[in-house]
């Protein structure tokens, strides 16, 4: 599936951008929006990297590693150790402190930021905002139709949600373990051309209580992982190797992510957690930046990654960089 042109094209348009280099480069290139002035919606090490890699393919590719200019939000706390990623903007914003909720996360104020600041997108790198659909769609609403550099919101809903995107993958044929929505492939695409699990479909997968979750934990073999599809963090996920333990850790996932649909899937005993790093286009085009090692975890966290993959057999890791491009391209 590929974007729509409301979904792609930017406010700040070929037609009407003022003249610069990076103008002439996507009017050269059949480009449709001119970025040259990008808000960064994160902080610390995220921040840096992404402003150091964007200027080091600007001097690359113009001769100039500021033609494109980046303005960063900064909460007192981020001010008052001097962080770098401050001083290597171009501009910074001050926003409140406090948690993520207050300055980093809050879709609403990154929008008013992006549009009092003139900038043509927003990079909100990961964590933080960068998975919540809002964002995306809420630039694209505004005035100023700000860019989002990541995915569409259509994407991080097929695939932000544990239970869809599990019946979205094996809809694209990537193999799965054995769960609770073992055979579910329904997707439709709605009208406004973007793919979506039916109601009916997700019912299917989600076990409703406890006796259900059982059922399923005993159809498929202990052990098992019982899963929070709103989880994260380490909360709403516990394994059980026995039937007798099931009904506390089925409530303990239940009380930490209150709401939550659950579904069980065969724990992967033994197992590495191997990543596949994937890059996607408006036009449907999507390519594997190879991958990492993500098995160094600490209560279901993980703390090293580490690349290129070297534990997989080339031709298996080569089967899952397939899969990974067909689930991106089908989103």
């Amino acid at each position: 599936m590929t974007c729509s042109d409301s979904e792609s094209v930017g406010g700040n348009t070929v037609d009407i951008a003022t003249n610069h280099t990076v103008r002439d480069f996507v009017k050269d290139n059949g480009g449709h929006t001119v970025i040259t002035r990008v808000l960064i919606a994160n902080n610390g090490i995220a921040a840096v990297k992404e402003i150091r890699s964007v200027r080091q393919w600007a001097y690359a590719t113009f001769g100039d590693e500021r033609a494109i200019e980046f303005v960063a939000m900064a909460t007192p706390e981020d001010l008052k150790v001097n962080a770098e990623y401050i001083r290597m903007a171009d501009q910074y914003v001050e926003v409140p402190s406090g948690t993520n909720n207050n300055n980093y996360a809050n879709v609403e104020l990154i929008v008013d930021v992006a549009e009092r600041t003139g900038a043509h997108a927003v990079w909100a790198g990961w964590g933080h905002a960068s998975e919540n659909p809002l964002l995306p769609e809420s630039l694209r609403a505004s005035k100023s139709k700000v860019v989002f550099i990541g995915p569409p919101g259509s994407a991080m809903r097929s695939l932000g949600d544990k239970i869809s995107s599990t019946i979205v993958a094996q809809h694209a044929e990537v193999p799965t373990m054995p769960w609770s929505g073992d055979g579910i492939t329904d997707t439709r695409v709605n009208e406004a051309g973007h793919l979506e699990v039916p109601d009916d479909a997700y019912h299917a997968a989600t076990t409703h209580n406890m006796d259900e979750g059982l059922k399923q934990a005993l159809r498929i073999g202990f052990p098992v992982m019982i899963k929070a599809s709103e989880g994260g963090g380490g909360k709403g996920i516990r394994m059980v190797s026995k039937e007798t333990d099931f009904a506390s850790a089925f409530y303990q996932c239940q009380a930490e992510v209150p709401g939550s649909p659950i579904f069980i899937m065969k724990l992967a005993g033994e197992s590495r957690h191997l990543e596949v790093q994937v890059l996607a286009d408006q036009y449907g085009n999507a390519i594997s930046l190879f991958g990492r090692d993500c098995s160094v975890q600490r209560r279901h966290q993980k703390i090293i990654e580490e690349a290129p993959v070297t534990i997989a057999p080339p031709e298996t890791f080569e089967q899952m960089e397939k899969a990974a491009v067909r689930l991106a391209q089908l989103v």
